[in-house]
């Protein structure tokens, strides 16, 4: 089944990363981070630059620690 979609990136606050359909606002809490793109691409962007899943105020704790 092909996707003709196009989708982007989106972020929260904790440095968490999704993906949401590009012609819908992203949810309460999360903002588009990259341009429109297909899911392989959007796909491959996240396993990019989520190399730590640890949220941000996690790593933000255990860096003061």
């Amino acid at each position: 089944m092909s996707d003709d979609r196009t989708y982007r990136v989106v972020r929260n606050d904790e440095e968490q990363y999704s993906l949401w359909w590009a012609d819908r606002q992203p949810p309460a809490g999360w903002a588009f981070d990259g341009p429109e793109a297909s899911r392989e691409e959007c796909l491959a962007r996240i396993g990019e630059i989520w190399t730590d899943l640890r949220p941000l105020s996690l790593r933000e704790r255990m860096a003061n620690a």
